[in-house]
C-alpha cells in the first residue's frame, strides 16, 4: 500500500527511524496511529491487549471482534502483530477494585486505572522487553520536554482530548511513549482511514467500561454485587418509590430511575449507602448536588512539584471544561476550592489538574 500522507498536515513523530510497538485496540484511532508511523518510515509492530474474556449478554465477545479488525488492518499495512493476554492483571488490578468501590456506594472510573495498570505499565514493559524503542497509542494527547523532564499535554482536538484518562500514569514513561494522532482532529483521523480504506474507517468509537464494552450496566454489575432493594426518598424523608440497590445509582443521575408522575424529572441528589436510601429531587440544579470545596488523596503528579498552596485548573469528569481552583497541599492530602461550585461530585472519581494545556496529574476525590 502506498502510504502517501502529503495531503494531510501531519507532523513528523520522530526525527530518526525507530522501532515502535503500537497498542492497537481494533478502533480507528490506533489504526491510523499505526499507519502514520509506518508512512513516516518507522518499523512498526502492533500489540493487541486482551483484557476481558467474558461474553456480553448477547453472547458476543468484544475482544475477538476487535482482534479480527486489528489483524485486517495489520495485513493491509503489512506490519506484524502480537496478542497479549492481560485479563488476569486487569481483573486483579482494575476490576476487583472497581467492584469493591461500587459495593461501597462509590462511583469509580476504571478506564483511568486501566491506563495506569495495564496500558502504561504491563503492556508498556512487555513492549520494551521485546526490544522496541518506543511504545505508541492512539490517544488524543501530546507531550513535551522542558529540558529536565517530560510533560503530558492535551490533544489538539479539544472535543476528543484524553489527557484526563492519562492523568494517573507515571510521568517517567513519557520519554518512551508516542501519541501519533495527538496533533490531529478526529475528522482528519477519519479522513485518513477512509483514504486508505481501513476496515474500521466507519467503526463507532467505543463506549462503556474499558475493555468490557457497552452492555446493560446494572445487569452486568448484578453479576458481581449482591444488592438489596431500598427506597427512593425526598430529602424531607418522603418515600417516592423503590430502587434496586443504592450502589447502582450515581449523583446527578436522571435516566433509569423508574420514577414518574407529573412535574419535572427526578434527579439523584444524595445517597446513604449504609441505610440503602437514594435521595431524589425534581430539580436539575438542586443545591444538594453542588460542592465548592472537595478533598482528594492518592495523588499522582506528572513531573510536577507543587508548593503547599497553588492555583490551577481542574476537571472532575471527562469533557468538562477546565474549572479554576485553588489547592491546599498538605502531607499528601488536597483541599480543592473551586471558583464556581461543581455539580455531582462523586467519591472515588478522579480530579485532574491542569496548567493551561499541561496536565499536572490527578487525585482521587475523597
Amino acid at each position: 500500500m502506498n502510504l502517501d500522507l502529503s495531503q494531510f498536515d501531519i507532523p513528523e513523530i520522530l526525527d530518526n527511524p525507530s522501532k515502535v510497538m503500537i497498542g492497537m485496540s481494533g478502533g480507528v484511532d490506533s489504526a491510523v496511529a499505526a499507519l502514520i508511523l509506518k508512512a513516516q518510515g518507522h518499523e512498526v509492530i502492533a500489540g493487541f491487549m486482551k483484557n476481558w474474556n467474558e461474553v456480553d449478554e448477547d453472547g458476543n465477545c468484544n475482544a475477538e471482534t476487535d482482534y479480527q479488525d486489528v489483524i485486517k488492518v495489520c495485513e493491509a499495512l503489512d506490519i506484524p502483530y502480537y496478542a497479549f493476554d492481560f485479563s488476569k492483571q486487569y481483573f486483579d488490578l482494575v476490576f476487583k477494585n472497581f467492584i469493591e468501590d461500587y459495593k461501597n456506594g462509590d462511583t469509580p472510573n476504571p478506564d483511568i486505572f486501566c491506563n495506569v495498570e495495564i496500558k502504561f505499565n504491563h503492556f508498556f514493559k512487555t513492549a520494551l522487553s521485546l526490544g522496541v524503542d518506543y511504545v505508541a497509542t492512539g490517544h488524543y494527547c501530546n507531550k513535551f520536554y522542558d529540558g529536565n523532564s517530560w510533560h503530558l499535554t492535551k490533544g489538539k482536538d479539544s472535543n476528543k482530548d484524553q489527557s484526563y484518562f492519562l492523568s494517573g500514569i507515571n510521568g517517567d514513561v513519557l520519554e518512551k511513549v508516542l501519541f501519533p494522532i495527538g496533533q490531529l482532529e478526529k475528522k482528519v483521523v477519519r479522513e485518513v482511514a477512509h483514504k486508505f480504506n481501513l476496515v474500521n474507517a466507519k467503526k463507532k468509537d467505543s463506549t462503556g467500561v474499558c475493555f468490557i464494552g457497552e452492555r446493560n450496566f446494572r445487569k452486568f454489575l448484578s453479576e458481581y454485587i449482591d444488592s438489596t432493594k431500598g427506597e427512593f426518598q425526598n430529602l424531607d424523608g418522603t418515600i417516592v418509590g423503590s430502587h434496586e440497590g443504592a450502589c447502582f445509582y450515581t449523583l446527578g443521575q436522571r435516566k433509569g430511575l423508574g420514577l414518574g408522575g407529573p412535574g419535572q424529572p427526578w434527579y439523584v441528589v444524595k445517597k446513604d449507602h449504609l441505610k440503602n436510601i437514594v435521595f431524589v429531587e425534581r430539580q436539575i440544579d438542586h443545591p444538594e448536588l453542588f460542592r465548592k470545596t472537595i478533598r482528594a488523596k492518592e495523588l499522582n503528579w506528572i513531573n510536577f512539584h507543587p508548593a503547599n498552596n497553588f492555583e490551577c485548573f481542574a476537571k472532575i469528569r471527562y469533557r468538562q471544561n477546565d474549572q479554576q481552583c485553588s489547592v491546599k497541599y498538605d502531607n499528601g492530602l488536597l483541599e480543592v476550592t473551586f471558583e464556581e461550585p461543581q455539580r455531582a461530585v462523586c467519591k472515588k472519581q478522579v480530579i485532574a489538574f491542569y496548567d493551561n494545556d499541561k496536565c499536572l496529574g490527578s487525585a482521587l476525590i475523597e
